[in-house]
């Protein structure tokens, strides 16, 4: 066996995207979900791409501040969801949702300015609009995410489903 140079060895490594964002809900059990400016019209988690050596947590912190003008300090980890190369060309991401805490309607109308040049909207959606608003693999991640917050657990999945062994 031949053993590289560490650098040489890391640059062979495969390469992922980093990004993390947050959940915030009602009282009701709806799920703040924005709508990107760019995109294919599905509706989206708040966050995005992790910065170079950024931890999770604070590309939620970030993301939420940027995205809504919401400064917030995200909670306890719901969901980490591995998605796999895709067709397209896009690299595998590894996908971190904190808890965003409590948001009331009346508070996000309040509170909330969108960055106008990522996003056109939000909403508060309930669990039976999920499926129709968002790419599928999406709303099984928001499922799950939902079981974790009332559950008081984390999960781990593969692009939206819990693995089998």
């Amino acid at each position: 066996m031949v053993h590289l140079p560490p650098a040489r060895y890391y640059a062979s490594l495969p390469r992922h995207i980093g990004a993390a964002g947050a959940i915030l809900h009602d009282e009701r059990g709806r799920v703040l979900l924005v709508e990107p400016a760019y995109g294919d019209g599905h509706w989206e988690i708040p966050g995005g791409a992790m910065d170079h050596g950024e931890y999770p947590w604070d590309t939620a912190r970030r993301e939420i501040e940027e995205e809504l003008g919401l400064a917030l300090f995200p909670g306890r980890l719901l969901v980490v969801d591995w998605v796999p190369p895709q067709p397209d060309g896009r690299p595998a991401l590894t996908n971190h949702l904190f808890d965003g805490g409590a948001l009331t309607e009346a508070e996000a109308r309040a509170r909330i300015r969108l960055d106008a040049g990522e996003l056109t909207a939000w909403r508060l959606a309930a669990p039976a609009e999920w499926d129709a608003l968002m790419a599928p693999h999406m709303a099984r991640r928001l499922r799950a995410c939902a079981e974790a917050l009332t559950g008081n657990t984390t999960a781990y999945l593969h692009h939206g489903v819990p693995p089998h062994p």
